[in-house]
């Protein structure tokens, strides 16, 4: 089973616990910005997750469609939708079962570079791409390699609802790991590992051009600063389909 198919479940909700709808408000404003999308456009979040973003997005007048792997995170992201105000569906994002198109995608929280080999991960540009509209527009928020090598973090710890999390960093093989070990009273401990594959500006561009896709901006954070590779926490793309 690979990493992802393993550690999206009921422990990601209670690792990932600190992440909240304010912080998804503020970077879905910024978003809508940068989209320059009407009131009604249609936006697929791809790899939704809990679906914070895709409730911001709802909340500005979008239609929303949001595409993940995890039962247990769109599980989560229904219960959030009380009024089921998005539409939700499982599906890897390297193939995604609709055949329609959306006047944007967005890919949020570092939900590139999961896969090993360097097609793979290509192809989930080839499939944003295919579910664009002509002249639709995308946005893909990453890592910045280059922070994380110089600011990696290889041991924290905390402990959340009597839960203690350890998180172990490293960088290998092209890629940042982390090991995240659950171990509760009276419980098993469990164990899971994240990986991204560690894509410099340059070569996420050649990707991005590869797929099709026309690169307008490169952001490196929330903020709108333009990208540093030295300074910045994020390399947030923006661009859009060729009409």
């Amino acid at each position: 089973m690979a990493w992802y198919q393993r550690s999206f479940g009921d422990d990601y909700l209670l690792v990932y616990k600190h992440r909240d709808m304010q912080g998804a408000y503020e970077e879905v404003k910024q978003m809508a910005a940068w989209l320059r999308l009407p009131q009604g456009a249609t936006v697929l979040d791809l790899c939704c997750g809990m679906g914070r973003h895709s409730l911001a997005l709802t909340d500005l007048g979008y239609r929303v469609t949001g595409v993940d792997l995890s039962d247990v995170l769109l599980g989560e992201a229904d219960r959030l939708d009380q009024e089921k105000r998005v539409r939700r569906l499982r599906g890897d994002m390297r193939s995604v079962p609709l055949d329609e198109t959306f006047d944007a995608v967005v890919n949020l929280f570092t939900s590139f570079g999961y896969f090993d080999d360097d097609a793979e991960n290509e192809r989930v540009l080839e499939e944003m791409n295919r579910l664009l509209k002509p002249g639709g527009a995308f946005l893909i928020d990453y890592l910045n390699p280059e922070y994380v090598r110089h600011h990696l973090v290889p041991y924290s710890e905390r402990t959340e609802d009597g839960v203690r999390i350890q998180e172990t960093r490293r960088i290998e093989d092209g890629c940042v790991r982390k090991r995240i070990v659950l171990s509760g009273e009276g419980e098993p401990e469990r164990e899971y590992l994240e990986q991204v594959k560690l894509y410099d500006r340059s070569a996420f561009e050649s990707m991005l051009l590869q797929a099709g896709l026309t690169l307008d901006a490169v952001y490196g954070g929330y903020d709108g600063s333009a990208y540093s590779a030295e300074g910045s926490t994020r390399m947030i793309f923006v661009g859009h389909r060729e009409a």
